[in-house]
């Protein structure tokens, strides 16, 4: 029973898949679809430009540190549960742990916003 449930869905699957890909498919290429829209004139520059990778370093550097912002949070109920002493000792060494990245992002510069 099994073994049919795993075949009939895997036929279901494979059938969906070239039903989807017949008729997805564009049938011609159009040059004015494929450009960005700018109310319909030509457009004056390359939409398309290389983003700054500095930009992509700061950005990645937030997200990891809101993301430590988060396993913080949680720590005050915590603290209700658990021994002051063991709890003290943790968010001490996890805040450490943040200063000391957040100080090495500062000495390899990748926090200066120069163009």
């Amino acid at each position: 029973m099994i073994l049919f449930q795993t075949t009939i869905s895997i036929f279901i699957t494979i059938i969906m898949f070239v039903l989807l890909n017949l008729l997805s498919k564009k049938s011609f290429y159009d040059r004015e679809k494929s450009s960005p829209f700018e109310c319909g004139f030509d457009p004056k520059n390359y939409a398309r430009l290389p983003f700054s990778l500095h930009f992509y370093l700061l950005a990645i550097i937030f997200i990891i540190f809101d993301v430590e912002l988060t396993l913080l949070l949680p720590s005050i109920i915590i603290m209700k549960f658990s021994n002051l002493i063991n709890f003290s000792m943790t968010i001490i060494s996890f805040i450490l742990i943040l200063i000391f990245g957040l100080f090495y992002e500062m000495k390899q510069g990748s926090l200066n916003w120069t163009m």
